[in-house]
């Protein structure tokens, strides 16, 4: 029987929730130089100027690394844009990982699996669930460096990450530019104090 959200029909012009971990639930980054290199990674294939840029098939919209696993937020344009797209980037990062560490085999828990995003509650709610994930491995959390949350309160900006569709839904404040709609954000984050994997469901990691 396939893992929850490991296998589905996926839709064009819909929003999901991707995750995956590593094998056994072993590390995926040990170091600095692998964040690195899988961030690296995900501006080759997303940023519009790179020959190799997946950005007419999928946008991504937000996205967090944590040391065993990673979450993505995107919006799928055609109905094999985040196929192609995982395929490449777990395929090329699993080798330079495996090359680096001297070692062989999967790195992943299997197929990444992937949940459709189909209302609104869900669509804020998981957006902050994926920024407020280093709050459970770090205590500054609003600093962590391998999430989109510095993208969404003006402090970071990369072409190859669209956040206008989670921050065009807050209050615009005077003059409704960006520097407000990130505030109204960093307030929606920032001030809950629940679990926002409890308003998920079966689109939190498994």
């Amino acid at each position: 029987m396939p893992a929850k959200n490991s296998l589905k029909f996926y839709l064009e012009n819909s929003y999901y929730h991707i995750y995956n971990r590593g094998a056994g639930k072993s590390k995926i980054f040990k170091d600095k130089q692998d964040y690195q290199v899988f961030l690296d990674k995900l501006q080759k294939y997303l940023d519009p100027k790179s020959q190799y840029s997946f950005d007419k098939k999928i946008n991504l919209s937000a996205y967090c690394l944590m040391p065993n696993h990673f979450h993505f937020f995107v919006f799928q344009k055609t109905k094999d844009g985040m196929e192609a797209f995982m395929r490449s980037l777990g395929t090329s990062y699993a080798m330079y990982f495996n090359k680096k560490y001297e070692r062989s085999g999967t790195l992943f828990q299997g197929r990444y699996k992937a949940a459709i995003v189909e209302t609104e509650p869900y669509f804020l709610h998981l957006s902050r669930y994926i920024h407020l994930n280093p709050a459970e491995l770090v205590n500054n959390w609003r600093e962590y460096p391998y999430s989109s949350y510095k993208n969404y309160i003006g402090q970071k900006e990369d072409n190859w990450l669209t956040p206008d569709p989670i921050l065009t839904l807050f209050k615009k404040g005077k003059g409704g530019d960006s520097y407000n709609r990130a505030i109204s954000y960093q307030e929606f984050v920032e001030g809950f104090t629940g679990d926002s994997k409890d308003q998920l469901d079966d689109l939190a990691i498994d």
